[in-house]
């Protein structure tokens, strides 16, 4: 069960590794990150399409690494 676990959370770790460098990028230059993006933080739109698509994504691969890293560390403990 352990090495099943294990196996799996490789395996998810990578895909969330290409879900992150899927994603479009947020900044238009490398000026806003110095200036804060405050222009954007306020003109912000909803995510929609694939993007959107991409962030749920991401964030469902999240939760499932992170309940298999609890798990996991539960099975070695014992």
């Amino acid at each position: 069960m352990y090495k099943l676990l294990l196996t799996i959370m490789l395996i998810l770790s990578v895909l969330i590794i290409v879900a992150v460098m899927m994603q479009p990028s947020k900044q238009n230059s490398a000026a806003s990150a110095f200036s804060g993006g405050a222009s954007e933080l306020f003109g912000k739109s909803k995510a929609r399409g694939f993007e959107a698509f991409m962030q749920r994504a991401t964030a469902v691969m999240g939760v499932a690494w992170i309940a298999l890293a609890i798990a996991l560390a539960f099975l070695s403990s014992k």
